[in-house]
């Protein structure tokens, strides 16, 4: 039955890195790091564990309770940030600035070199990448998220331009604190999360160093017990991997009312090594069921926007899946609960 079958597949396929999903056009915003980069990089090698902390190169931009309240919204459900103790967090603050930007404005460009992190306090912005001479918009965001991360991690140019789709403010990190503190956390989470990455079956597909770059965009989420993590019919923004502990899938039945709880069939159980909020994400609809953590529960999870650059060589085992989650779907309630878009 449902329950006993796992939500993850072993795949040896192999695929060029940073490979695009065999079907792309089962997303609405596609993988978005498919294009000719650049042979140089952009800045200095960096090695993270030879930087000393020097208090001297850190950098204060002075905020008003306002804005330093505003920034802190902005930045409570940013995943990079998620493992950063409480003084490292504070640099990251202290070091934030606040940049406004006109309709129209080109925030960063494809393939300049990267200066900034950036957060968006408020606005639009559509994602643009040029492939083959032809830009295309891939997707956008709306008045939340994160973008430029990849260009300072890495040392490679930027990925795409972002362009602002209405009036609106960003919160900056500058590249040498961005390193300093982000990317000598990530190599700490690095030693910390190689290895239970490695032994996932679903991420086989991906090459070492796409597996790594999986390290550094996942942040870390404690649930208590009966806590719940995802809900259904809510939009998607994340995905999740079971770290340990153990999760509920649950889904109601289409015309049950919200608040009853006992419309609410247990489907799926997952345990660690598994994963699950992929659904959403690779079809592009709501929430199809609701997860609740069971005793206390662990979860690696990744945003939206790394699920779609990041595990594009693992959409064809999530879309297995999807058929298996409908044969099972409809021994229980005589019908697949619509979870994909009827194909015309």
């Amino acid at each position: 039955n449902f329950a006993e079958e796992p939500m993850h597949s072993d795949s040896e396929d192999g695929e060029e890195e940073e490979a695009a999903p065999a079907d792309a056009g089962a997303f609405n915003a596609p993988v978005i790091n498919r294009f000719t980069r650049r042979a140089s990089v952009c800045a200095e090698a960096y090695n993270p564990d030879e930087e000393e902390d020097d208090a001297e190169s850190r950098i204060i931009h002075p905020k008003t309770d306002d804005q330093r309240n505003r920034l802190q919204e902005a930045c409570k459900d940013i995943l990079l940030f998620k493992n950063l103790d409480p003084e490292q967090m504070s640099q990251v603050l202290d070091a934030m600035f606040e940049k406004l930007v006109k309709d129209g404005e080109h925030v960063i460009d494809q393939g300049d070199d990267g200066d900034n992190f950036y957060v968006i306090d408020r606005g639009t912005y559509d994602i643009y990448v040029k492939c083959d001479g032809v830009g295309r918009c891939v997707g956008n965001y709306d008045n939340r998220g994160s973008f430029g991360e990849l260009a300072l991690m890495y040392n490679t140019p930027r990925a795409a331009t972002i362009t602002a789709t209405s009036p609106g403010a960003l919160w900056g990190l500058d590249r040498v604190t961005f390193r300093r503190i982000i990317v000598k956390n990530n190599a700490k989470k690095r030693k910390m999360y190689e290895s239970f990455i490695e032994s996932l079956p679903f991420l086989k597909s991906l090459e070492f160093s796409e597996r790594l770059k999986v390290v550094d965009v996942i942040g870390t989420k404690v649930y208590n017990d009966g806590e719940q993590i995802i809900a259904q019919g809510d939009s998607a923004d994340s995905f999740f991997i079971v770290e340990s502990g153990e999760v509920k899938i649950t889904m109601k039945r289409k015309g049950k009312s919200e608040v009853e709880e006992n419309g609410a069939v247990e489907i799926a159980r997952c345990s660690r090594g598994q994963y699950f909020g992929e659904l959403a994400l690779v079809t592009n609809k709501p929430r199809a069921a609701s997860a609740h953590a069971i005793g206390t529960v662990k979860c690696l999870a990744m945003d939206v926007q790394a699920f779609e650059r990041l595990l594009g060589p693992c959409m064809e085992i999530m879309k297995r899946n999807i058929a298996t989650y409908e044969e099972q779907l409809v021994a229980l309630f005589g019908t697949n609960m619509d979870i994909v878009e009827p194909t015309a």
